[in-house]
């Protein structure tokens, strides 16, 4: 069974065939940096405002 997505991408410029894809926040880091994962396993380091809560 696949992780529960919790959040959207929701950046067109960086990445944006992700835009509006689901996603998960594994962890939070300083200067308001997050990892993402997708439901394929792809994994970026992003700012957090780069997701959106469902």
């Amino acid at each position: 069974m696949p992780p529960e997505m919790t959040h959207i991408w929701r950046w067109r410029k960086w990445l944006p065939a992700r835009f509006g894809q689901p996603c998960r926040v594994i962890t939070t880091g300083t200067l308001n940096s997050a990892l993402v994962e997708f439901a394929d396993g792809c994994r970026v380091v992003t700012s957090r405002y780069a997701v959106k809560k469902l």
